[in-house]
């Protein structure tokens, strides 16, 4: 009688097992997280019957705890008043991505973060968050700038932040220290992120991997002309480098990126507030000699000389074009800036719309793309752009603005 009981129950349920086995394959199967991972690493198909244990630990690596596929976080110079604009972006980042991947947030600041800050960021996300504060090497005046000269120029200067001991300092540490910072010596790549920017796009690949897979160096998503007052001489600095070490020189180089007819700095430079970057190209003999000669030429404080500028110089200049990558598919806003991706008013998984971004026909973009093709494709049959080309005044950047 036992047994009879047993097999009608076993009868009664199998349709609802069978229905519930079948919809956790599909479900799975559909998720992008599965879908990315098993066409990233070839390991199975959702047309197996079964997927292999190893796409199911591949899954299992973009776990919050999960040992990633590339050694690489999310990273943030920020200060404690940044709190909302970091927990805006964050939230973006989250939805648009990271809470599929869930690579860690590494932040860092001057100061200690207070617990305020830990907490509010550390709500948005399942990943991993590390918090770290500036040496005082990295964030200081050096002892070769000489102080009257340096007073001086803060009190003429007639352009942005001329007058900041602060977004000086800024600028030197994301030009040659925030590579280098404890939290970072782990990783192999960085994304790098700022408060108050938007994601436009659902991202449903890993940018990490793509990159270390592709053998790139340095991805951007925003090139641009530089305010030529606080660069004077950056271009003459960097130019006797050059001839010093004109073994360091990459042999397919974007060199033509940067000079215009007169083969003077024109201006471009990739914003650096958006950029993935293998951090052996920052770690590199050719990054970190050019960073000291800049360095103890002082324009970091007799000028403002930029980070944007000097990565952006330094990647065309000791990188092969082939190494350097234009994510033009990830939407993006910096405050008074947008790159939107073509079409993104009424196709695609992007809300944003391409009439307002002059990114992608700008001067700068369009100059890049040109001289990368040359260089890696120069039989190319279609052009690289096609259309109007956009020439647009340097937009001021924000970070550290209200000090």
């Amino acid at each position: 009688m036992a047994l009879a009981t047993y097999r009608r129950l076993v009868w009664r349920h199998l349709p609802v097992m069978l229905i519930g086995i079948l919809a956790g394959y599909f479900v799975g199967c559909n998720k992008p997280a599965v879908r990315r991972t098993l066409s990233l690493f070839d390991t199975a198909d959702c047309s197996q019957p079964r997927v292999a244990k190893s796409a199911i630990d591949t899954v299992d690596m973009y776990h919050p705890n999960g040992t990633k596929p590339v050694r690489a976080a999310l990273v943030a110079l920020v200060r404690n008043s940044d709190l909302f604009g970091l927990r805006m972006a964050m939230r973006q980042i989250e939805d648009r991505w990271n809470r599929e991947h869930n690579y860690s947030y590494i932040f860092v600041n001057d100061v200690p973060f207070t617990d305020e800050f830990k907490q509010g960021v550390q709500a948005l996300t399942k990943a991993q968050v590390k918090f770290g504060t500036l040496d005082s090497e990295s964030w200081q005046v050096p002892g070769w700038i000489n102080q009257t000269k340096y007073q001086e120029v803060k009190r003429t200067a007639q352009y942005p932040h001329g007058e900041k001991d602060s977004y000086r300092k800024m600028c030197r540490f994301q030009s040659g220290y925030l590579h280098r910072h404890p939290l970072l010596q782990d990783l192999d790549y960085y994304w790098r992120i700022e408060p108050d920017v938007e994601y436009y796009c659902d991202i449903d690949y890993d940018p990490f991997a793509f990159m270390q897979q592709n053998g790139l160096k340095y991805g951007w998503n925003v090139a641009m002309t530089e305010f030529m007052a606080t660069i004077p001489t950056l271009w003459n600095t960097t130019k006797m480098f050059a001839l010093e070490h004109p073994e360091l020189i990459a042999p397919d180089s974007l060199w033509q990126w940067l000079v215009d007819e007169h083969g003077q700095y024109n201006g471009c430079h990739f914003w650096s507030n958006f950029e993935i970057v293998d951090l052996s190209f920052y770690r590199s003999p050719a990054y970190q000699a050019y960073f000291d000669y800049l360095d103890r030429a002082g324009g970091f404080f007799y000028e403002r000389w930029g980070d944007a500028p000097v990565h952006s110089i330094a990647a065309a200049l000791f990188l092969n074009a082939s190494q350097v990558h234009y994510f033009s598919d990830i939407g993006y806003f910096h405050p008074s800036v947008v790159s939107c991706p073509r079409g993104a008013r009424t196709q695609g998984r992007c809300v944003c719309d391409a009439n307002k971004s002059f990114v992608q026909d700008g001067f700068c973009t369009v100059r890049f793309l040109q001289v990368k093709q040359s260089i890696v494709d120069p039989n190319a049959t279609v052009p690289a752009h096609s259309g109007v080309v956009r020439y647009a005044e340097p937009v001021v950047r924000t970070v550290f603005s209200n000090e």
